[in-house]
């Protein structure tokens, strides 16, 4: 009955007949304020209000009540839905604020999307927010992207005449137990696989587009991850482009992807046709060069002209991907005629989250049919 008191709000028609005392009216105080009805009961335990008085004491009381009282979790939800419900964005370029809050990557966007606004007084504060998601990102992402893909680039270089120390074993075997001789227990190597030496020189290109739109938001934070993951990958060419209706090249920033977040610019319209004219001309080996596209596909441009490019790319060898959103969260809003259209040329358009990403590149590298989710 607890339980359904803090959820029902304790209206007159709640009915649980439930009175909070305490920690739990404090906590109905924190949710009053958030989701209440408005009544100008805030706080009171006999109805919800929706407000902050819009100031900066209060939201920071607030911020601090929902830490003592939930999870981190459930304060970035509840921190989220502050900014979409009450229109706290702009509290957030006092460094006060900044400091108080739990950061996510949600949060990121959000400081992303307030950049140009962002005082100097404010911006120190905000890199050091943004500095410490891209950093949990980064440790939690960099070394299986990097065992994904340096394994991928080592299969490609296997070879079937190899020297003793370069055999692999384990292929070798499964090719040849045909082969297997019953009297002497043992299997006779008809055929040798192994692995190629890596060569030094660059193997694979690699080019991130990627929508700075405002719905994408968590794709552009962990794309700039990894960004700077892939660029640290001696034998990967890394480029990244960023794009709404113009087009930003931000390569040479991909040493920090904190300074790639706060050039680029979160909103705006969509123009993939030219992102993707932009990234074509950069591609000087197409056999050996992988596109991915981040974009939930609604075309502010020429449609028949991106698919037109997405062809002719395909066409001369770049192994083409289309990600309709790079996070955690579910299926995104896209663009379903053009969705139907990639897949129809060979590029299926999926939303993919950071965990699977690095086996989507691996098995673009290697050209093997994507893993794409089920339900796509």
């Amino acid at each position: 009955m607890r339980r359904w008191r803090l959820v029902l709000g304790g209206g007159p028609a709640e009915g649980t007949g439930r009175a909070l005392t305490g920690p739990d009216q404090a906590m109905d105080g924190a949710l009053a304020s958030l989701y209440g009805s408005g009544d100008g009961q805030e706080g009171r335990s006999g109805g919800r209000s929706a407000g902050l008085a819009g100031s900066a004491p209060s939201v920071a009381r607030w911020l601090g009540d929902i830490r003592t009282y939930f999870p981190s979790s459930v304060v970035q939800v509840m921190q989220r839905d502050a900014v979409d419900r009450l229109g706290l964005s702009a509290l957030l370029l006092e460094p006060e604020m900044l400091e108080a809050v739990e950061v996510d990557v949600h949060l990121v966007g959000t400081l992303l999307s307030l950049s140009e606004a962002m005082p100097e007084t404010t911006r120190e504060t905000a890199r050091a927010v943004v500095r410490k998601v891209v950093g949990e990102l980064e440790r939690r992402l960099a070394t299986r992207t990097r065992a994904a893909l340096t394994g991928a680039l080592d299969r490609g270089a296997r070879v079937s005449r190899p020297r003793h120390r370069d055999i692999d074993w384990d292929r070798t075997i499964r090719a040849n137990l045909g082969n297997y001789l019953p009297e002497y227990a043992t299997v006779v190597p008809g055929r040798l696989i192994g692995h190629g030496r890596a060569a030094r020189s660059v193997r694979k290109d690699v080019v991130l587009c990627v929508d700075q739109s405002g719905s994408m938001a968590a794709s552009v934070v962990h794309a700039s991850v990894f960004g700077a993951v892939l660029a640290s990958i001696r034998t990967i060419t890394t480029r990244l482009v960023v794009f709404d209706t113009a087009v930003v090249d931000l390569t040479d920033r991909l040493d920090d992807p904190v300074d790639v977040l706060f050039c680029t610019r979160l909103g705006g319209g969509t123009d993939i046709n030219r992102a993707l004219a932009y990234c074509q001309s950069q591609i000087t080996r197409p056999a050996d060069t992988v596109v991915v596209l981040i974009s939930d596909l609604y075309e502010g441009g020429v449609p028949d002209g991106m698919l037109k490019r997405v062809a002719s790319m395909k066409a001369s060898g770049v192994q083409f991907v289309a990600l309709l959103a790079l996070s955690d969260e579910g299926t995104p809003a896209y663009d379903r005629d053009h969705a139907a259209a990639l897949a129809a040329l060979g590029a299926p358009a999926f939303a993919c989250t950071p965990d699977l990403f690095p086996d989507v590149m691996a098995a673009a590298i290697e050209k093997r049919p994507l893993p794409v989710p089920a339900g796509i």
